[in-house]
């Protein structure tokens, strides 16, 4: 059918569901994967699929295209969520494949949802079938698979990203579920500010019929018997969603921009409040977590050198704990990594020597600092007049370990706060001879 949507005749089956296409022609978006001459498409023509991570936010088609893949190639389909189902589970739907294949001659698409919610050894428990063609697997995410899919499996599957909808294919799905589906097609619907709608529902297909099936549910038809769906009654259909949040827009770079900004800040309490706002709005703690590493090292360096232990044991807990317990956590390391002592010297260090690295000539390594594994490389002065730090009073000898060109750069300017006191100190007693003098 040549419909944006294969209509499902179970009235009470959920509007989104109902609106699920089953063939490719049906399906809204992804031009780039499903359109003429593209990748999806042609290995469905070619009949030669293979093992894919489809990568992309929630509501795109991830499991829609899945299922019209294992429709269109007449294979057996088994859907795991990584959310509720566990190595057991992986194993029981390898056996199945197993018979398929052997007994049928069938082919298996295994489609797992959430496939970054898998550790590792969920995800070793795939490896050999998918290696030798036992089955297909199809795996969805909404987190880079670079960081959440192991390696080896990785380099087994093809990763296809999924774009966003956008506003044009949103109006197409209204209109189908409008003028299509049996239970609205009867109805009288007018929508005033369609804009509203689409935007409540982040870019999510499935959330928008959601709220326009629940809209209606909640709206009173006017005297001529049409159903006005005012933005009012709109935002109560989506009520506990309805948050001015969307993790691939605008929104999304301004509020961790705050929070990030708040901590370099030594501001606490807007910290949290910018945490909570993120993850009411559907924010990945782990995407927060990295954040926090990031920051414990940019903005807080040696003035708290344990800040950044913190922050990568803040992220290790929150992969192990998950949501709802990890606000918890990344509420301590947003409290601790915005009251702690701030520094951006070892930032500004590495910047400054990027910048002669980028804009000067690559100067030769000292002869006296290069290694001389062979007699040959001896000979030529390699390693020659090279004093070993540990064998003088002190652990410290005075030599030159930049290049002759570069012999007066200084790049790391410890500060004067916290922990870097110290260091600053540390350096100048040790540097007096040499540097002393530009640390002033």
């Amino acid at each position: 059918m040549n419909e944006l949507f294969e209509i499902k005749d179970n009235k009470e089956t959920p509007l989104a569901e109902r609106m699920r296409p089953e063939t490719l022609d049906g399906f809204a978006g992804q031009k780039h994967l499903v359109g003429k001459g593209k990748p999806i498409r042609l290995m469905i023509e070619k009949n030669d699929l293979v093992s894919m991570i489809l990568w992309g936010p929630p509501g795109v088609g991830k499991t829609t295209l899945s299922l019209i893949i294992a429709n269109s190639i007449n294979a057996d389909f088994i859907q795991l969520s990584a959310v509720s189902s566990g190595v057991k589970d992986v194993r029981e739907a390898i056996d199945k494949a197993e018979k398929n294949k052997r007994f049928y001659q069938k082919r298996t698409i295994l489609f797992i949802d959430e496939i970054h919610r898998f550790n590792k050894a969920q995800q070793d428990s795939l490896l050999h079938s998918v290696e030798k063609g036992i089955l297909i697997l199809i795996g969805a995410t909404t987190e880079n698979p670079s960081f959440e899919v192991i390696s080896p499996l990785l380099s087994r599957c093809r990763v296809y990203v999924l774009e966003e909808l956008n506003k044009k294919d949103f109006e197409q799905i209204i209109d189908s579920a409008i003028e299509k589906d049996e239970v609205l097609k009867i109805e009288k619907i007018f929508i005033p500010d369609r804009n509203f709608l689409i935007k409540l529902s982040n870019g999510d297909a499935r959330r928008l019929l959601n709220g326009l099936e629940l809209s209606l549910k909640l709206c009173l038809k006017d005297k001529d018997g049409t159903s006005v769906l005012t933005n009012e009654i709109i935002k109560e259909a989506f009520q506990t969603n309805y948050i001015k949040y969307d993790k691939n827009q605008e929104e999304h770079y301004n509020i961790i921009s705050a929070f990030i900004k708040s901590v370099r800040g030594s501001d606490p309490d807007a910290a949290v409040y910018w945490l909570a706002r993120m993850l009411k709005g559907g924010e990945d703690p782990k995407f927060i977590a990295r954040r926090m590493i990031i920051l414990a090292s940019e903005d807080i360096g040696n003035a708290e050198p344990y800040a950044l232990t913190l922050a990568t044991n803040i992220f290790t807990a929150v992969n192990y704990i998950g949501m709802p317990e990890a606000r918890i956590i990344l509420a301590q390391g947003a409290t601790y990594l915005a009251s702690c002592p701030k520094s951006n010297a070892s930032y500004m260090s590495v910047e400054n020597a990027y910048v002669d690295v980028n804009e000067l000539p690559a100067y030769d390594v000292p002869m006296y600092l290069r290694n001389a594994p062979t007699k040959l490389m001896k000979d030529l002065g390699y390693h020659k007049g090279y004093q070993y730090a540990h064998s003088f009073d002190g652990h410290f000898v005075d030599m030159q370990y930049l290049p002759e060109e570069l012999k007066d750069k200084i790049y790391y300017h410890p500060s004067e706060i916290g922990e870097e006191t110290e260091i600053k100190k540390y350096l100048e007693e040790k540097w007096k001879y040499r540097r002393n003098k530009n640390l002033k």
